[in-house]
């Protein structure tokens, strides 16, 4: 068994489709894409019905969602130089006790940035 992919359901389906694909560099697949679905490699974005995400509120700029049982690692060649790239863009970096590099997309949901193995 392995993992085919993991979803995030998302408030801003084009919001969060430009982060992951234009500053994380994730390929999106316009031959799967709908008005409510985004696949890339490794993760699928689906948009949460309007009728819930009209309810929910997202910070500018994005509080974290610590109680979110999810988070999403990318391995990189240079986990410090990576870091100074995107908090140069713009994205949010949680400061963690243990150093590490999580970041928060644009709806709060963390990631991290780790070295490629």
């Amino acid at each position: 068994m392995r993992l085919q992919q993991a979803i995030l359901f998302v408030k801003d389906l084009d919001r969060m489709a430009d982060f992951y694909s234009g500053l994380l560099g994730l390929k999106i697949r316009a031959e799967t894409r709908t008005n409510s679905w985004v696949e890339m490699d490794g993760l699928a974005l689906h948009a949460i019905p309007p009728h819930i995400a009209d309810s929910i509120e997202i910070a500018t700029p994005p509080v974290a969602r610590e109680d979110n049982p999810i988070k999403l690692v990318f391995a990189v060649d240079d986990p410090q130089a990576e870091k100074t790239r995107l908090a140069a863009l713009g994205v949010v970096f949680v400061e963690r006790p243990w150093g590490g590099y999580d970041a928060l997309d644009p709806e709060g949901n963390v990631f991290q940035l780790c070295p490629v193995p």
